[in-house]
């Protein structure tokens, strides 16, 4: 996983103002690799949609993978018989690799892709970047597995697609339903702040961004389409499924061990309603109370268990502080982790070391409960122990959560007000973009801008 970068802030979602005079506010992008003969009928085929039906000036850029046949010759053909077209040459072969580089160096607000073959229905298109263009969303999806799609394809790709899905949804927490459909769509601002972190190169790419905008909090819009699929595509079904659940292993393990900082990303816009402060409603505070006594149940029956398993060999003091001491550390990571949503490695042993301390207090408290019940009876039986101990760790557990939330992991609200107010990052000097954002400047109302205001057609 990438975590060289520094992200900085995404701007606030708003509709896109105007873009200079001949500036496309879409720019799709069809990555092909020795597709010559479905080429030049795709790219015709999708021009003529766009400038029959999309109300803003548009671009559709050929990437072109390393191919080896004639397919660089038709693309520029095709750029040099149509002014919309470009074509984009990479000596290197890989789907995300391309999208990465088009998008990159793409001066349009909204970028969008689709496969060659147009498996997808085009009018799906509009619907697709629209909430893009209004400041909705932003990043939008078509799904095939939504309830109101219409997809026609084999048995085989159909249980291989779901059970993909099902794998991100089991192991990345995915939610979004589909996230093989080469049919997606970016706005670039958020672009040039997602791709620094998104590694893969290959098909995975789409899967891997999804999956951390997901976790950021970015907003993902998803759009029901007709699907018939080709029989003739090229894709290795074998290859490419080990290839994904290779990356859906690496971003797993990259989640779980908090190497990438998605705390840089999370939250990142100034208009969320969950930021709004209340009247005498301490922010987050129910979240967290929810978050902690689940965090509090699971670590007192691990503790419990622990407990339970050193009794049998040494006695209830060193029992208890043992088991303790196991089930603080785990209740100390958890809490940091699910309750407070500090993620990455940075203050990690400080909060370990306040937690020993909290479990010093646990510890004082539970010890002093079994002295006491030792005192009042000399054999006391192992479930009175037990009842003894759970009622010790209630006690503990509203100190403990008082003392996280003040201390161990306070609120960060004003160390987030006093960034806000310092200077922005530049975002135009990060690896994802490196066209200056001169369409941001504009103040004036985006108006529809079609290629032609009249059109030949029309009068046929």
């Amino acid at each position: 996983m990438r975590t060289d970068s520094s992200p900085g802030t995404l701007p606030a979602r708003e509709h896109l103002p105007a873009a200079p005079a001949g500036t496309p506010v879409l720019d799709v992008v069809i990555p092909v690799y020795n597709e010559e003969k479905d080429l030049q009928p795709c790219v015709r085929r999708l021009h003529e949609h766009l400038d029959r039906t999309f109300p803003y000036a548009f671009r559709i850029t050929i990437a072109d993978n390393a191919s080896t046949d004639t397919t660089p010759q038709v693309a520029r053909q095709l750029a040099a018989q149509i002014p919309e077209v470009t074509t984009f040459r990479l000596e290197q072969k890989g789907r995300g690799r391309a999208l990465r580089a088009v998008w990159s160096a793409s001066d349009a607000p909204v970028l969008a892709y689709m496969d060659v073959d147009l498996s997808t229905d085009l009018n799906a298109l509009l619907p697709l970047v629209a909430p893009l263009i209004s400041g909705h969303s932003d990043l939008a999806i078509g799904s095939r597995l939504a309830r109101s799609s219409r997809v026609v394809r084999g048995p085989k790709r159909e249980f291989i697609s779901r059970a993909y899905n099902l794998i991100l949804r089991g192991s990345l927490q995915a939610r979004f339903s589909d996230a093989q459909c080469g049919f997606k769509a970016i706005r670039r601002d958020v672009a040039q702040i997602l791709l620094p972190l998104v590694e893969d190169t290959g098909w995975f790419f789409d899967t891997e961004m999804l999956v951390l905008a997901e976790r950021a909090g970015l907003r993902i819009h998803e759009v029901p389409v007709d699907w018939v699929d080709d029989p003739d595509s090229t894709v290795h079904i074998v290859k490419t499924a080990t290839d994904d659940l290779r990356g859906v292993w690496r971003v797993g393990r990259a989640l779980a061990t908090g190497s990438l900082s998605l705390d840089r990303l999370a939250r990142p816009f100034g208009d969320d309603p969950r930021d709004r402060d209340l009247v005498d409603v301490p922010k987050g505070l129910a979240r967290q109370l929810v978050g902690f006594c689940v965090v509090g149940a699971l670590s007192t029956l691990f503790y419990l268990l622990l407990y339970s398993g050193f009794r049998v060999v040494t006695g209830s003091q060193t029992a208890n502080a043992l088991a303790l001491l196991v089930s603080a550390v785990a209740n100390t990571a958890a809490n940091r982790r699910l309750t407070f949503g500090v993620r990455g490695r940075g203050g990690a042993v400080r909060h370990q070391a306040q937690g020993l301390v909290v479990f010093g207090i646990g510890l004082a408290l539970t010890s002093g409960s079994l002295a006491a019940l030792n005192a009042a009876t000399s054999e006391p039986a192992h479930s009175t122990e037990l009842a003894v101990l759970v009622a010790a760790n209630l006690a503990a557990t509203v100190l403990r959560f008082l003392l996280f939330r003040a201390w161990v992991f306070p609120d960060r609200r004003e160390d987030d007000s006093a960034r806000a107010d310092s200077p922005s990052y530049d975002t135009t000097s990060f690896r994802a973009g490196e066209v200056a954002d001169s369409w941001r400047d504009a103040t004036v109302q985006l108006l529809p801008v079609r290629p032609h205001d009249t059109d030949a057609r029309e009068s046929r």
